[in-house]
């Protein structure tokens, strides 16, 4: 494989402007853009934004190049502006394939060399400067284009699992809404209780040791391990000092407490293997005679829960809510019959959207694998 400069694989364009009102439609921030995917979902702005924006065109490659290690590439979906703490980047033809060039630069083989030369702490940047002067390894042209056919057409693929497990997750919702109604309006004239009195023992906190080395033996799950589905991700760490008491079970219902993850939630399920929980997340032991765990988990879903979250949260330096603000919470009680029933709808759905995720993380591993063979 031949070696090349950054400068001559990649175009930094730096056109500029500075956005009128009606550029607030097509401005695409680095808020806008979701690690590990060059699909933008998402962009606008309220306002006009303020200061110089990058001119960005349909079909350039977008890097974020502040605070790099969150991996942000994607690829413009039109013409428009883009942040200034941005890369708007194009490929030089003559070394890199068009389709195949978002692929190179999404790569962690790219992405980690760009990382390691960023520079400040408290909000790390890179510079065209330092980037440019970087070398890698391309194969030829002709190797590139059968390379991003392969690479892409296994993107589609994984598209259509990831739509497959949203359905699946949408099903779930639509069943609990059919059998338990809005909680908002109680329809059907649920008994009305409160987390506190559902609950095994008072909503508890978590530990406060600090995070390190996985050991193997015990996860240590903290805040940013919630993900937006409601299951566990982030890097797998251990704690210092594990104590008995912050060890989690199954059914154990986890609340975000501060930050801007504060009311995201996560069920506890024994196939994530031994856990404790930290300090900025609440625990609560649900009483299985009253109250289900995956009923009181999709409870959490609700737009009535979500409006609870935004009226109870207190704005100091961070959003946050307390476990006695938790425990407060009001909420719908059916016949645990009727629960149990909703749960066994939610299991076998959890069967279908896992075989999905295995099949999504089979494919992940295979791309990450023709990468990392064909690229350096």
């Amino acid at each position: 494989m031949a070696k090349y400069r950054f400068e001559q694989i990649a175009i930094n364009s730096t056109e500029k402007k500075k956005p009128v009102e009606e550029d607030r439609f097509t401005y695409l921030g680095l808020e806008h853009l979701d690690s590990g995917s060059l699909k933008v979902t998402r962009f606008g702005s309220e306002v006009a934004p303020i200061g110089e924006k990058l001119v960005m065109h349909k079909g350039d490659v977008l890097f974020g190049k502040r605070r790099a290690y969150q991996k942000k590439v994607a690829i413009a979906p039109f013409d428009g502006i883009f942040s200034a703490h941005g890369m708007v980047l194009r490929p030089r033809e003559d070394v890199i394939d068009k389709s195949f060039f978002p692929l190179f630069i999404s790569s962690d083989y790219f992405l980690d060399a760009a990382i390691k030369i960023s520079v400040g702490s408290l909000s790390p940047t890179i510079n065209w400067r330092d980037l440019k002067t970087l070398e890698f390894e391309l194969p030829d042209l002709a190797t590139q284009r059968k390379l991003a056919e392969t690479l892409w057409s296994i993107i589609d693929t994984m598209e259509t699992y990831k739509k497959l497990i949203a359905a699946t997750d949408e099903l779930v919702k639509s069943q609990f809404m059919e059998q338990f109604g809005d909680p908002s309006n109680n329809v059907y004239g649920y008994p009305v209780t409160t987390l506190k009195e559902v609950a095994v023992g008072p909503l508890s906190y978590g530990s406060v040791s600090s995070a390190t080395e996985f050991d193997g033996i015990t996860r240590y799950v903290r805040i940013t391990d919630i993900m937006d589905d409601g299951n566990l991700g982030g890097d797998i760490k251990s704690a210092t000092k594990t104590d008995a008491k912050y060890l989690l079970h199954e059914g154990d219902i986890l609340f975000a407490r501060t930050g801007a993850t504060v009311g995201k939630t996560c069920r506890y399920r024994e196939n994530y293997g031994r856990a404790i929980y930290a300090g900025f997340l609440i625990r609560l032991i649900p009483d299985t005679t009253l109250i289900d765990p995956d009923y009181l988990y999709h409870f959490t879903k609700s737009d009535y829960y979500w409006d609870f979250v935004r009226s109870a949260q207190r704005v100091v330096a961070q959003p946050n809510i307390n476990a006695q603000e938790y425990g407060d919470l009001q909420i719908l009680l059916p016949k645990i019959e009727a629960q149990k029933s909703f749960a066994a709808f939610v299991q076998q759905s959890d069967k279908s959207k896992f075989e999905l995720e295995k099949a999504l993380s089979e494919l992940t591993a295979t791309y990450k694998r023709i990468i990392a063979e064909n690229l350096g």
